[in-house]
């Protein structure tokens, strides 16, 4: 293998931030068959994606609730994400039922796993026989198998159970936990992380889409121990609620308080100006681009790569192709220091 390679890639994380980045990065898997995109050359060997399970809102919540399943949403978004047929198969696993009916809501792609699951006895079976379906590039887990749901302290002191309604919540969350706390990781993540070379946390959601998968017991201790370059990548706005006027080390200092310090070697910053229409759409919502505090997050011991990082449109979102680069630059660039003045250069919009 080329020595630029990656033996191995794992991202950690939930909700449209980590189908986003899986998005780009399948286009670099290096196992056949290859996905050719213009000037896109593979650079990992084995891509693993671990996904939160703790959605409890929507058609996942309704199944979950109904047929006592692991929450399937997340899990198939980023099949759909990393599949290499995105023409029929991966539309009919979106298909969303209209209607007034019991499936009014409900994806196909939801059903399908839900199906399996009870077919093969086995949430992870289900999620390997879909993933062939799909034709994935990599492998995907869920962090655990236990039925556990979140649970957040507000600053208040009021208390919130469930993802749905910590969402929805407007008030600043203090702590966070999973219910019940003694759940097992999937023995798969765990053996993904000590043989990684790179792993990724986020974009996403940092409470209800981040945080549930590194509360898992042994994954933040896992990923502590590895020895592979660890990259926290920045959201680029703030969530109503959420993190409502937090900065890039806020991001990072509430992932620290809730799992121990110095989990992260790198953090990725998107530096592209977002147009002032869109911004002040995304203010009347309550939402705000992230700040990045730099000297903050080099007190926490981040080394800092800037790109620009967002995609065409009115909704502001990471470019899937540009993510992935950046993740392969900040690499190259702690593999080789000297690198790193021409990438900060290159960097600059």
């Amino acid at each position: 293998m080329n020595s630029k390679n990656l033996h191995g890639v794992v991202s950690i994380g939930g909700g449209t931030g980590l189908s986003c980045l899986l998005k780009g990065l399948k286009h670099r898997v290096l196992e056949p068959p290859i996905i050719e995109a213009p000037g896109v050359k593979p650079w990992i060997a084995r891509l693993t994606a671990v996904v939160t399970v703790t959605d409890d809102g929507g058609s996942s919540g309704r199944l979950r609730n109904e047929l006592q399943v692991l929450p399937p949403g997340d899990i198939r978004n980023c099949m759909v994400a990393l599949s290499t047929d995105e023409s029929l198969l991966s539309h009919l696993f979106q298909y969303r039922f209209r209607g007034s009916g019991q499936l009014q809501g409900h994806s196909f792609g939801n059903l399908f796993l839900t199906a399996l699951t009870g077919v093969t006895g086995d949430f992870l079976e289900a999620i390997r026989v879909s993933s062939d379906v799909l034709a994935i590039k990599g492998k995907i887990y869920p962090a655990t198998l236990s039925d556990v749901r979140l649970e957040a302290i507000l600053e208040d002191g009021a208390r919130l159970h469930g993802e749905s309604l910590i969402s929805k919540s407007r008030s600043r969350i203090a702590s966070l936990c999973l219910t019940p706390p003694n759940c097992r990781p999937v023995p798969a993540v765990l053996d993904a992380i000590r043989k990684a070379d790179l792993i990724t946390v986020g974009p996403g959601s940092l409470f209800t889409s981040l945080l549930p998968n590194l509360l898992v017991p042994g994954i933040a201790r896992a990923l502590r121990k590895s020895p592979a370059m660890k990259v926290y990548i920045c959201n680029l706005m703030s969530q109503p609620g959420e993190t409502i006027g937090f900065t890039a080390a806020d991001h990072v200092s509430a992932i620290y308080r809730h799992t121990g310090d110095q989990l992260f070697d790198w953090i990725i910053l998107n530096n592209q100006p977002i147009s002032r229409a869109v911004l002040a759409r995304y203010r009347r919502q309550g939402s705000t681009p992230i700040v990045f505090d730099r000297g903050r997050i080099a007190s926490l011991g981040l080394n800092i790569f800037e790109d620009a990082l967002l995609a065409r449109g009115r909704v502001v979102r990471h470019d899937p192709d540009r993510l992935a680069e950046a993740v392969y630059k900040a690499y190259k660039t702690r593999k080789d220091p000297s690198a790193r003045a021409k990438e900060e250069v290159s960097a600059k919009p």
